[in-house]
C-alpha cells in the first residue's frame, strides 16, 4: 500500500464523512442557492448560511456574509489582488509566496502596479525588525504566506499586524497551508482579507476555497466575475452588498457540502491534537535525516526542529538527481511526494534552491510514526 506523503499538494485521505457529505448531497438535497422556491432550494440557501457562520467563527471573521466562496485559494487571491489594487499602488511581500500571489501580480504590473519582497532568513522566517525602510508613499497592502508550501515556516502574524498598524497597511494571508492546522484570529492579527482553500489542511473536496474580507474592504474590493447570483436579478449590474457582489454563478454546492463536514471533523478532532500529532511526525523526520545532511547527502530547507513550522519538509540532494530519485520512491517504494519548484519560484530563490528545487516531504494528519520511518530509510538507500 502507498505512502501518501504529498499532503502540502492536497490531503489525502479525507475523514468518511467527507465523501458521505458530497454523495448524500448529490444523492438527496441537489439543489441550487438562492435559485428556487422549493425544499431543495432551501436546503442549499441553508447549508450556504451554515457554512459561512462555522468559517467566520472558524476564522474569527467579523460576519458570515463576509465570507466569500471560490473554487481555490488561486481565485481568491485573484479576486483580492484584481479587485482592490489599482495602478501605482505598492505591495510588500513575503519572499516565499506561490505562483498564485506571483502571477497576479506579474500581470498587475503590466497595470501600474508595484512590488517588493521583504527580506528573510535563511530558515524562511520573516522578522519585522528592520522593515519600516522599505515602506514607500504609495505602499498599501502587506500580504504574506502564512506558512511556505515549500519549507513549512509559519510567519509571525501578530508581529506583522503591529508593522502594517504603524504604517497604516493593509494585511493580508495567504492561509492555503495553514489553515485547519494554524488557529488564524482575523480580528486580533487585523487582517483586512484571508485566503484559504477547503482541499489541504481544512480535509475538504477539491474545488473548494474562499475569501474572508472585512467589512471595509468588502466594499472597495471589484468584481473579478460578473453573473447570476439568484438575487436582485432585475438588474444589470452586480448586487451591491455581500456576499453577492463577489460571488457570480452556480457554486460547488456538492464541494462545499464535504466541506462543512470536514470542518465539524476538524473542531471535534482538535487542531491542537491534530497539530501536535502532525509536528511529532516532523520532528521525527528530521532528527532522521540529520545524519544524511552531516554527510553532505543533502540539505534540508527551512528550519531544522518543530518551532514555528509546519509538517513540511524539503530537501535539496547534493549528490543524486532529484527528480530520479523522486521516481524511485514513487515506483520502487511506494513513497508519493513532490519534487521540482512547487510552483513557488520565489520561494527557492530565498531558500537557494532555485533552479533544482527539491524533494517536498508533506505529512498529514492520518500519516503514522511507520510512514515516517519508511521514508527515512528509502532516502538512507537512495541517496
Amino acid at each position: 500500500m502507498a505512502i501518501y506523503l504529498d499532503n502540502a499538494s492536497t490531503t489525502f485521505p479525507k475523514p468518511a464523512c467527507v465523501a458521505e457529505a458530497v454523495y448524500r448531497y448529490l444523492t438527496e438535497v441537489g439543489g441550487n442557492g438562492q435559485r428556487g422556491d422549493h425544499a431543495a432550494a432551501y436546503a442549499a440557501d441553508e447549508l450556504l448560511y451554515d457554512l459561512r457562520c462555522r468559517l467566520a467563527k472558524f476564522f474569527h471573521a467579523e460576519a458570515p456574509q463576509q465570507v466569500i466562496f471560490t473554487k481555490n485559494v488561486t481565485e481568491a487571491l485573484n479576486l483580492f489582488l484584481f479587485g482592490l489594487l489599482k495602478p501605482n499602488d505598492h505591495v510588500l511581500l513575503s519572499p516565499l509566496e506561490h505562483n498564485a500571489v506571483m502571477r497576479p501580480l506579474e500581470l498587475l504590473r503590466m497595470r501600474g502596479v508595484t512590488y517588493s519582497f521583504l527580506p528573510c532568513a535563511p530558515d524562511g522566517l520573516i522578522s519585522p525588525d528592520g522593515l519600516d525602510a522599505l515602506v514607500q508613499e504609495n505602499t498599501v497592502l502587506l500580504l504574506v504566506n502564512h506558512a511556505s508550501n515549500v519549507c513549512g515556516t509559519v510567519q509571525p502574524l501578530e508581529e506583522l499586524a503591529a508593522f502594517c498598524r504603524r504604517h497604516r497597511l493593509l494585511f493580508a494571508v495567504d492561509a492555503a497551508q495553514s489553515a485547519g492546522l494554524v488557529p488564524i484570529d482575523m480580528k486580533r492579527s487585523h487582517l483586512a482579507a484571508l485566503a484559504f482553500t477547503g482541499h489541504k489542511a481544512l480535509l475538504g473536496p477539491m474545488g473548494t476555497g474562499g475569501l474572508i474580507l472585512t467589512d471595509e474592504i468588502g466594499r472597495r474590493v471589484r468584481p473579478l466575475i460578473a453573473g447570476g447570483t439568484g438575487s436582485k436579478s432585475h438588474l444589470y449590474s452586480m448586487p451591491d452588498f455581500l456576499p453577492d457582489r463577489l460571488e457570480a454563478g452556480t457554486l460547488n454546492l456538492p464541494g462545499l457540502a464535504g466541506l462543512y463536514a470536514a470542518l465539524g471533523w476538524l473542531e471535534e478532532a482538535g487542531l491542537d491534537a491534530i497539530r501536535e500529532k502532525e509536528l511529532a511526525l516532523t520532528q521525527l523526520f528530521l532528527e532522521g535525516l540529520r545524519p544524511l545532511e552531516e554527510e553532505k547527502k543533502l540539505v534540508i530547507l527551512g528550519r531544522k526542529d518543530r518551532s514555528k513550522r509546519l509538517g513540511v519538509v524539503s530537501v535539496r540532494l547534493l549528490k543524486k538527481d532529484q527528480a530520479l530519485v523522486a521516481q524511485a520512491l514513487a515506483q520502487d517504494y511506494g513513497i508519493y511526494t513532490r519534487v521540482g519548484l512547487h510552483c513557488a519560484p520565489a520561494a527557492h530563490k530565498a531558500l537557494g534552491s532555485f533552479p533544482e528545487g527539491s524533494i517536498r516531504f508533506s505529512f498529514g494528519h492520518f500519516n503514522t510514526p511507520a510512514d515516517a520511518d519508511a521514508a527515512l530509510r528509502a532516502l538512507h538507500e537512495l541517496c
